[in-house]
């Protein structure tokens, strides 16, 4: 994929970027020449990442945890000097199960991954953002923000909150030029979505490819999404070519039906 390139020197945060689709977007903003910060819980994916990116900067923290965010915010602003963007990757993909099967524990911690970790991270950023001139954010929502999907209540709930998060924050920051729009990816190809997969296959009692099939009916292009699709993106958003687009819900999806 061709990289913008105006992102060269870009300060940018990338929360959940040691893997999956964080990891490719941190990728990408490094080809683009952006100096880049990201935060994961998995201690091991961050020391592969710091290794195969060099100059990547990492933090381990957990986005749910509003002190692990501080400190992670604190140790990338000391490395990055400032900032200019923001990715609000971070999100997990919740149970599968019908609203009655869902534990609160369940639901509570769906919302304060994908929710309360965007919210606690913008937190942070908006002032820094603020003292830039300017910048962007980006939150990742998903095409669960769009539509209805049965039994994955906690996970749309959290997803739908997200853009309206956005459009918020986009007219509470427009003034200051800054941007915040949400990318909303469909099925992207990746772990993630094999094991999502893999539990609606068993709620159901039928193979998982049944389901991937399935799934891919409901899309014009008949095909998942790669992490490289939701990359390209985020860079054009928060490149001199989005610049004129800010509040939006953008979906990656290859044409995603409502199921």
């Amino acid at each position: 994929m061709s990289t913008p390139s105006d992102l060269a020197d870009k300060r940018v945060i990338i929360t959940a970027g040691a893997s999956g689709i964080g990891r490719v977007v941190a990728e990408r903003f490094v080809q683009a020449g952006a100096k880049v910060h990201v935060c994961d819980i998995d201690a091991d994916a961050l020391a592969t990442a710091a290794q195969e990116l060099p100059g990547l900067g990492v933090t381990r923290a957990d986005v749910a945890d509003a002190d692990q965010v501080a400190g992670f915010f604190e140790q990338a602003v000391a490395g990055l000097g400032g900032l200019d963007i923001l990715v609000n990757n971070a999100g997990i993909a919740g149970p599968v199960a019908p609203v009655e099967e869902v534990s609160i524990e369940d639901w509570r911690a769906t919302l304060s991954v994908n929710l309360d970790g965007a919210f606690h991270c913008a937190r942070h950023a908006v002032p820094l953002l603020k003292a830039a001139g300017g910048g962007s954010i980006v939150n990742m929502s998903s095409t669960a923000g769009l539509f209805g999907f049965v039994r994955r209540s906690p996970y749309v709930a959290s997803k739908w909150a997200l853009i309206g998060f956005t459009k918020t924050l986009a007219m509470e920051l427009g003034p200051y030029g800054i941007r915040v729009n949400a990318i909303c990816p469909g099925s992207v190809e990746g772990e993630r979505i094999d094991r999502v997969i893999a539990a609606e296959a068993a709620a159901r009692d039928v193979s998982e490819r049944e389901v991937r099939e399935e799934w891919k009916a409901h899309m014009s292009l008949r095909t998942f999404v790669t992490p490289d699709d939701v990359a390209a993106m985020i860079l054009f958003v928060c490149s001199d070519a989005g610049g004129r687009v800010s509040g939006q819900a953008l979906a990656v999806d290859c044409h995603t039906e409502s199921k």
